[in-house]
């Protein structure tokens, strides 16, 4: 099963085992299932609770929190994650408040799911990243499906188990990778901590001890995964590899225990580099840590996303940028 299969059974099982479930997006309905086929077969087999919806991202995700108050368990689907920001006021100042608002007399049980990055050629306005800017909002939960563990489990706690609202990011260049439970990762050891949203810590199987720390989610954790084994054979340089799949809340206890251990931490992420995820990993690190970590940022550069290939690649962070910023930190040793 590959990412996008496993995110389409998960909406089949919560839309079988909730009654509340209802499903909303935009092209949603069979045949055509959605722009990247999350939806496939759901209209099919649940017609009176998966509906299409216009083209108005603000009204779906509003939809949602009126009816998430109303005692159901919506999941709406934002075609591409660019115009996630359209529904802002919707996430920020409704669904992460009402809560706190009411003093705990509402809740708002909502799940927004949407695609998020390049490498498609899709141009500046369907290839970005930008959950760093929906991180910081309290009362808003926010996870990043990876090809590590169970991506149906992930999506099916937050749907089925959350009360909370929770925005779901899924990589477009995830969809089309295989899913991988910790076993079938043959030159890794995994550790998996947490229940619900996990976070993965993966070393190189019979290396010795990490001397650097690898901090990356969703696809660029792909990216880590395969620096992480060219260091270790061709540069004899050893890294764990630090994979959440909460963003927020975060949970900095699997992290805090590897940089105490290397006291080097590269964090990465797709997003563009200034203020972004990164900056606030590195930041805390140093609360942590004081003045002895050594630190570097990989990310996309500061400018929109080309639509041309090669200048794409060339802005988007790659497994050589991974690389290339571990043996810098090597060589200051």
């Amino acid at each position: 099963m590959n990412v996008i299969e496993s995110v389409n059974q998960a909406l089949k099982e919560c839309l079988q085992e909730e009654p509340r479930v209802w499903f909303l997006g935009e092209d949603v309905l069979d045949p055509y299932g959605g722009a990247f086929k999350a939806a496939r077969g759901l209209s099919t087999s649940y017609p009176d609770r998966v509906m299409t919806t216009p083209v108005s991202e603000a009204g779906i995700v509003g939809l949602g929190v009126g009816m998430a108050l109303r005692g159901f368990k919506p999941v709406v689907e934002i075609m591409f994650g660019d115009f996630i920001m359209l529904a802002a006021d919707q996430l920020v100042n409704h669904a992460a408040k009402l809560r706190w608002m009411s003093n705990g007399q509402a809740r708002v049980p909502l799940v927004v799911r949407t695609p998020m990055g390049g490498g498609r050629g899709y141009g500046p306005t369907h290839s970005q990243s930008l959950e760093k800017h929906l991180l910081g909002t309290p009362g808003l939960t926010v996870v990043a499906i990876s090809a590590l563990g169970d991506p149906v489990a992930v999506l099916k706690h937050a749907v089925l188990k959350h009360d909370d609202p929770v925005l779901v990011i899924e990589h477009k260049r995830l969809y089309t990778r295989p899913v991988l439970s910790p076993d079938e990762l043959d030159e890794f050891s995994v550790y998996e901590e947490g229940d619900g949203f996990p976070t993965y810590r993966l070393a190189i199987q019979g290396a010795p001890s990490p001397r650097f720390t690898l901090a990356a989610y969703g696809f660029m954790a792909e990216l880590a995964r395969e620096a992480a084994l060219r260091l270790a054979y061709e540069h004899e340089l050893f890294a764990e590899l630090i994979v959440p799949t909460r963003l927020a809340p975060a949970d900095w206890r699997p992290l805090r225990e590897s940089i105490q251990a290397t006291h080097r931490l590269v964090a990465i992420e797709e997003g563009a580099r200034s203020l972004g995820w990164g900056s606030e990993v590195i930041a805390s690190a140093l609360e942590w840590h004081g003045s002895g970590l050594a630190a570097r940022r990989v990310a996309a550069k500061d400018q929109p996303v080309p639509a041309a290939g090669p200048l794409e690649e060339a802005m988007l962070p790659q497994v050589d940028d991974i690389v290339d910023a571990v043996l810098d930190l090597a060589a200051q040793d």
